[in-house]
């Protein structure tokens, strides 16, 4: 089913409000461009301010830090240097949300209300879930990044996301598998729109295959995980998915191989930033990665100029690094195509194939999930730690989510 978007004549386009709340945003909310988006001649705004909200402080400040190093050398890529598409300036006002999807929304609302009408950013879930509903309500573009939840895709017809999905890591875990029918699997994630999300994609995607999936749900507020981790071992399954993020993931693998589930179980889980290489300790060896991306795992121009520009910035390439730098090509290809009105940008971006760091991508049209690799990989010993290898890339269309129905 094709997401759909309410038509309605472009001098109207955000004075429609859905609710009385919304009132003091309509009336200053973006207009759309006068210009006809068909003319490929016609000029754009002089200059287009878009608004990326994402996580500087709190838990997932150094996903943030990534996606907007990618960001940054992304918006030079795509641009070639000029910050300029067919003569519109681009302007990038920055907001932090901490993490807290209330900041966010109220980022979202400020910037709306100023007249952005392109918004970017979420390294969380539940903040991309808010802004996602601030951009259907208002009518503007908006592209998720890190934030994995499934439930984005396809939330309304003007979310996007550059980054990959639940639906994707689990889709990989069980090419790791061989026949799974009739076998019991835990999911062990973060109570949290992350982790429910994976919950919800293991249900769907290896349950669908015939498993039995049950979970063990831990609040983001714990930080002894012993308890867990036996509860896990107790259900006897056949395989475990771990679904982790942010600064308890150490914690959560000391418990879980002090407990013997290491050995007794066999576990898939993603690969995350490199802060989390050395969490896994001599388990390392023992766990089955995922992988969205790693700086060696793509083998392509784009990828390495992209390594180089934000390692010449004084960055790290790192997990979530291209998400940001596909959403500045999103960007630029909704502003040289749409030239300011939304209607023309989301439609600029529906189906739209391009190469980023991973290699080609596609924006699907339907619900604009996008369709990417992904990769399975090992921990190997390096120095006094541990560093990615590739074992597999994994084609796109091999892990690609179901089309929202």
């Amino acid at each position: 089913m094709r997401v759909t978007k309410k038509s309605l004549p472009k001098t109207a386009l955000v004075g429609a409000v859905v609710a009385t709340a919304a009132l003091a945003l309509a009336a200053c909310a973006p207009q759309a461009s006068t210009a006809d988006p068909s003319d490929s001649a016609a000029a754009g705004p002089a200059e287009i301010t878009v608004g990326v909200i994402t996580s500087e402080t709190g838990p997932l400040a150094s996903y943030g830090k990534q996606y907007l190093d990618g960001f940054k050398a992304g918006l030079e890529w795509a641009t070639d240097g000029s910050d300029e598409v067919n003569g519109t300036k681009i302007t990038i006002d920055y907001r932090d949300d901490a993490g807290d999807p209330d900041t966010a929304v109220g980022a979202a609302k400020d910037l709306i209300g100023s007249g952005v009408n392109i918004l970017a950013g979420s390294a969380s879930s539940g903040v991309a879930a808010a802004v996602a509903e601030q951009a259907g309500q208002n009518k503007v573009l908006f592209i998720s990044g890190p934030a994995a939840a499934d439930a984005i895709t396809g939330i309304n017809g003007y979310t996007f996301r550059s980054g990959r999905q639940s639906a994707q890591d689990v889709a990989t875990a069980g090419t790791f598998l061989g026949d799974i029918k009739g076998k019991k699997i835990t999911v062990l994630a973060q109570n949290n729109a992350f982790g429910q999300g994976n919950e919800a994609a293991v249900k769907a995607i290896l349950g669908g295959k015939g498993a039995t999936v049950d979970s063990v749900l831990v609040a983001e507020d714990v930080t002894e995980f012993t308890p867990f981790a036996q509860q896990v071992l107790a259900g006897s399954p056949d395989l475990v998915f771990v679904a982790w993020a942010g600064a308890t993931s150490g914690a959560m693998w000391q418990a879980m191989s002090q407990q013997g589930v290491l050995d007794a179980v066999p576990v898939v889980t993603g690969l995350g930033d490199s802060a989390t290489f050395g969490a896994y300790g001599e388990a390392s060896e023992k766990i089955s990665f995922l992988n969205h991306y790693f700086a060696g795992a793509p083998d392509n121009e784009v990828n390495d100029k992209m390594v180089a520009a934000v390692e010449q910035a004084g960055g790290t390439p790192d997990l979530f690094t291209p998400d940001g730098f596909n959403a500045a090509i999103m960007i630029v290809q909704a502003i040289k195509e749409g030239k300011g009105d939304v209607d023309a940008m989301v439609s600029a971006l529906e189906g739209y194939s391009f190469e980023g760091p991973k290699g080609d991508l596609t924006v699907r049209a339907s619900d604009h999930a996008l369709i990417q690799d992904m990769y399975q990989v090992k921990l190997v010993a390096s120095g006094s730690g541990f560093a990615p290898e590739l074992v597999k890339t994994v084609p796109a269309d091999e892990v690609a989510p179901a089309e929202k129905q």
